[in-house]
């Protein structure tokens, strides 16, 4: 089913104990969403037997998040590119900044008026980019765009795999309703059986 809209951006900050496994912290708006583009890459290997290919393996390797939004605030911009707001609030930039990841997420609209939410576990953002443009005879906004590295989260789930993005559509078959009220409370934690239980 299509979407036609986009709303909720949020994001966590992320804190790692010794072993490097993610704590998140309670969830905040980000901006206002006016775009996410999402791209993944994938590592992959093809086994070739008996003239043919006999194996494929497909994994996910990282990903690219491109988030048009509205407006950055200082505070939200410093948590999300490592920059420093300094004593009198202003968001200082430096060549040593190095970002911290933070866990995303936003929900789309679909034609029939569910949503449909993500969350992406650890994204790691660039400084922000700016196109700026001097009034003209007609008004145009310019707003700016943010990007990331989405990567496999540290902590895996208990079959041992790592989780990079989690997605849910509100109504579907099996989806509890505490799903989705619970979604921008916390960063959602995949409730999997393990193997063999």
């Amino acid at each position: 089913m299509a979407t036609i809209g986009l709303d909720k951006l949020y994001y966590a900050t992320i804190t790692e104990n010794e072993s490097g496994e993610e704590t998140y912290a309670t969830p905040k708006p980000l901006a206002k969403a006016i775009s996410a583009e999402l791209s993944v890459e994938l590592a992959e290997a093809i086994l070739y037997a008996d003239d043919g290919a006999s194996e494929v393996v497909k994994e996910f390797k990282s990903g690219t998040l491109t988030l048009g939004i509205d407006d950055l605030k200082p505070e939200v911009a410093a948590e999300l590119t490592g920059c420093t707001l300094d004593d009198n609030k202003v968001l200082v930039a430096t060549s040593e900044d190095g970002a911290k990841p933070v866990a995303i997420s936003f929900r789309a609209r679909r034609s029939n008026g569910k949503y449909t939410y993500f969350w992406l576990y650890r994204v790691k953002f660039a400084p922000p980019a700016t196109s700026l443009n001097t009034k003209g005879d007609s008004i145009s906004f310019a707003t700016p765009s943010i990007e990331g590295t989405i990567m496999r989260r540290n902590k895996a789930e208990k079959n041992g795999l790592h989780p990079w993005k989690a997605e849910v559509t509100e109504g579907a078959d099996g989806v509890k309703a505490q799903t989705i009220t619970d979604w921008y409370k916390k960063v959602y934690e995949p409730t999997i059986t393990p193997k063999g239980a």
